[in-house]
């Protein structure tokens, strides 16, 4: 291995601006999935069937199918069967970001559903014998457990996600894999220059795993029960204040 060739793919410019691409995509994709694996956790709990097979339905394709597939159709078949996604107006960023969020979705509704199910029923009960609207006991009782709960899972998955976005290579997004391959295809350097993508994305997650660490700590001591009772206890100063 050239030390010098080393040391500039590591300082590169195609690596630093590879790195915004794969920090920009990881975060996109991992707030719409987590927004869409809310929604279909809470469609798992419907009291209608059919609701709780379509949510069903969503997670089995979407962890059935690779994620590379998934970003190979968004690439290039949805094109097809959407006209108006032809040409500049679909750029390789948006097709990425769909793909992994529909994917990330999929996920984070087990995540969610598994947190979901880990709080008593009899805090919801409670709560809306007070009078609490079901919107309130979601925010206030619900929320701040489920917070809890999923953090680890949550944040392991946001690490997964962060590395699982190098298969946007296979789409031509400009991400570090993508930038790193470009740059070793003409000067064949594939030591030095995968080194240094992988360095790029070990800092990259030791970065996570510390924030994860600190998000742990954050709401390791707020007990679940304890939680539940200033939310329902301040519902029902509230209430009698009125």
């Amino acid at each position: 291995m050239d030390v010098q060739i080393f040391l500039g793919a590591l300082t590169s410019r195609a690596l630093r601006e590879g790195l915004v691409v794969t920090i920009a995509l990881t975060v996109v994709s991992f707030i719409a999935g987590f927004v869409i694996g809310l929604a279909v956790a809470l469609l798992r709990n419907s009291r209608f069937r059919v609701v709780r097979a379509a949510a069903w339905t969503y997670i089995w394709v979407f962890r059935a199918v690779p994620t590379l597939v998934l970003l190979l159709f968004f690439w290039n078949a949805l094109p097809q069967l959407i006209p108006a996604l032809k040409g500049p107006n679909y750029p390789a960023f948006l097709a990425a970001a769909i793909a992994l969020s529909v994917n990330e979705g999929a996920y984070a509704a087990e995540i969610l559903r598994g947190g979901l199910l880990s709080i008593d029923d009899g805090q919801r009960l409670a709560a809306r014998a007070l009078g609490m609207p079901p919107a309130s006991v979601f925010r206030r009782v619900v929320l701040p457990q489920l917070v809890r709960v999923v953090v680890p899972a949550a944040a392991n998955d946001f690490i997964t996600l962060l590395k699982i976005t190098s298969l946007a290579s296979v789409i031509s997004l400009r991400e570090i894999m993508s930038n790193t391959q470009a740059v070793i295809a003409s000067t064949f350097r594939f030591a030095e220059w995968y080194t240094a993508a992988a360095i790029y994305y070990m800092v990259l997650v030791s970065v996570f795993m510390v924030l994860q660490a600190w998000l742990e700590r954050r709401y390791v001591w707020v007990s679940q029960p304890a939680t539940a009772r200033r939310s329902i206890l301040s519902m029902r100063g509230n209430t009698s204040a009125r």
